[in-house]
């Protein structure tokens, strides 16, 4: 997938965060924060869906649904 560059502001709270969390796990910063992107907007939840292409069609329902509540429930944070 192709990477695009871009300038954030955020909280140097925040920032100091993802270089401690960059530093513990010999991720880069970016890296730290594309994953918390990733998690926040969904993205692990479709990832996982994906690696189970196999699945029957009704787990895939009951894994979509489950997809939807978190979305729901995060929007509504």
């Amino acid at each position: 997938m192709a990477r695009v560059r871009t300038t954030l502001t955020v909280d140097e709270n925040v920032l100091r965060a993802v270089k401690v969390r960059a530093a513990r796990t010999g991720k880069g910063d970016s890296q730290v924060i594309e994953d918390a992107l990733r998690r926040e907007l969904g993205f692990d939840l479709l990832e996982r869906i994906w690696a189970r292409n196999d699945m029957p069609e009704d787990e895939a329902i009951a894994l979509a649904v489950e997809a939807q509540h978190e979305m729901r429930k995060t929007a509504l944070d």
